[in-house]
């Protein structure tokens, strides 16, 4: 393994504040929130309804400026809050005012004055997000963006406390130039931010060997309901004195309370990192060799597959030789000392070479960063194409993932929709996408029917409706697919316990849909 830079000087790690804050000061205006709830799904390209409050926005304005100052606070109409990824599907919501806190403490004012006059509080990260999570239904956008701090950073201990607002890529770098490396690696690195990236417990092509973000997270700073700042957990690398709080705070998707900092794990950078990518003739091939792979009791750091659809949207970029027309595209990693990834790559080559119609395994590190920055960008390919999709990350057990894709592009052709689908092969995770104009409601209104049919596959297939972007907005309800009605009820039950009110990011995450 590299050799860790541990020249900076030991410093215990800063403590998160644990007291809460002191309340807001009374406002001058009561504001409720009547908002009516987001639709089951979205149907059509109009904009997300909200609420009317008996005050108007500039009233709410004006309180929070009153607590944060008027740098901190935007009109409610600020285009760039009110919507996230979903945004090429159309939806798009309104809020009241936007509050851009600078500190934890800011946060807790904001949601203490929110939950004291029942105004709806949506937590916004870094917006790359793919199921209007954070699209606001009236209310005040909480934005992040300003909590950038990297609190600490201690190589020789293998460990950081960040902000929630710290970028993905600048904790990656940071680490990475001490040696160290912050595994979870989901896409928009350089926009989607720490506490963004717990919120939903993102994952990336590395997750496979790697884990998704709350393995790596040991403590959380947390402001709860009504608007009280705590921590759960901390440095410790192993903590099992009470319930596991801050695993069901991870992936909550700001629904039970708002992320504001962070203690993270770290762990030695790989000395090297070679990918394996082979073409296959079929999606059966293709499928058999992600089986191979697990036989053969190989540790990979990732193992990644485009459909035939998806290569040919971002064929043009391939860095390497590839063959014209391949119906599937499987990409491996082997990682760890030089020899050791070394030793994987001749085994992975073996076991990938039989059966695929030719392969591509680059070992220059500029080769190697150009496949997966292309890899990275599949997505806005296959946007490209048409201008907007609806893309869901189903997941199902492994040995069922050849049924999932051929199933994708089943429900495709039965709405009239070309489809396509790429992800994380080796963890069953698909992104099974519906190329839409999002300029014709039609085409929106169907994508949606289908994307509501890959949810009842995945059930089926014995998968779920998500393996890492989360619920949301876009997928409210559809966990009755897949839990039992006990299991429903002690989800809503948890989410009244820790928001009696139903004011963070309300109608995101629920297990039903209502009406």
């Amino acid at each position: 393994m590299q050799r860790l830079a541990g020249s900076q000087p030991r410093t215990e790690p800063p403590p998160f504040p644990r007291k809460p804050f002191a309340s807001a000061p009374p406002p001058r205006n009561k504001a409720r929130h009547h908002g009516t709830p987001h639709p089951r799904r979205y149907r059509g390209p109009r904009a997300v309804t909200t609420s009317t409050h008996p005050s108007t926005p500039t009233a709410i304005e004006r309180e929070l400026v009153t607590l944060l100052g008027a740098e901190a606070v935007l009109p409610g109409s600020t285009r760039a809050y009110l919507s996230d990824a979903t945004e090429s599907r159309n939806l798009r919501g309104r809020a009241d005012a936007v509050a851009l806190p600078a500190d934890p403490a800011g946060v807790a004012q904001v949601v203490r004055w929110c939950y004291d006059h029942d105004v709806a509080v949506v937590p916004r990260g870094g917006g790359t997000g793919f199921t209007g999570g954070a699209v606001p239904d009236g209310g005040v956008v909480l934005g992040l963006e300003r909590l950038r701090a990297v609190r600490s950073l201690e190589p020789e201990l293998w460990r950081a406390a960040v902000d929630a607002g710290v970028p993905t890529a600048v904790l990656r770098r940071r680490a990475r130039e001490s040696g160290l490396m912050f595994p979870p690696d989901p896409g928009a690195a350089e926009q989607s931010q720490i506490g963004g990236n717990i919120a939903t417990n993102a994952g990336g092509p590395h997750a496979f060997k790697y884990g998704v973000t709350g393995v790596w997270v040991t403590g959380l700073e947390v402001v709860l309901a009504p608007g009280e700042l705590v921590t759960v957990g901390g440095p410790v690398r192993k903590d099992v004195a009470g319930y596991d709080l801050k695993s069901l705070l991870i992936g909550s998707e700001g629904t039970l309370g708002i992320v504001t900092g962070a203690w993270l794990k770290l762990t030695p950078a790989p000395e090297a990192a070679y990918p394996v990518a082979a073409f296959h003739d079929s999606i059966e091939s293709g499928c058999a060799a992600v089986r191979s792979v697990y036989e053969s009791g190989l540790v990979v750091a990732a193992l990644e597959y485009l459909d035939e659809g998806s290569v040919r949207a971002a064929a043009g970029a391939f860095p390497g030789d590839g063959p014209a027309g391949a119906k599937f595209l499987l990409i491996a990693e082997a990682d760890g000392s030089a020899e050791e990834a070394g030793r994987v790559r001749a085994e992975l080559l073996e076991v990938l070479g039989a059966g695929s119609a030719a392969v591509y395994a680059p070992t220059e590190p500029r080769a190697v960063a150009d496949l997966w920055r292309w890899r990275d960008g599949v997505s806005i390919a296959v946007t490209g194409q048409r201008g907007g999709k609806v893309s869901e990350d189903i997941v199902v057990p492994v040995d069922r993932l050849a049924e999932a894709i051929g199933g994708t592009l089943e429900i495709g052709a039965r709405h009239g929709l070309e489809a396509c689908s790429w992800g994380h092969a080796g963890d069953g995770n698909l992104h099974s996408t519906f190329l839409i104009d999002p300029a014709e409601p039609d085409e929106v209104e169907r994508a949606e029917h289908a994307a509501e049919e890959l949810f009842a596959l995945a059930g089926r297939l014995g998968g779920s409706v998500s393996g890492e972007h989360g619920v949301g907005l876009v997928k409210r309800g559809a966990l009755v697919r897949q839990w039992d009605p006990a299991a429903i009820a002690m989800h809503e039950a948890v989410k009244r316990t820790f928001d009696p009110k139903g004011l963070l990011n309300p109608g995101k995450k629920l297990p039903r849909a209502t009406e």
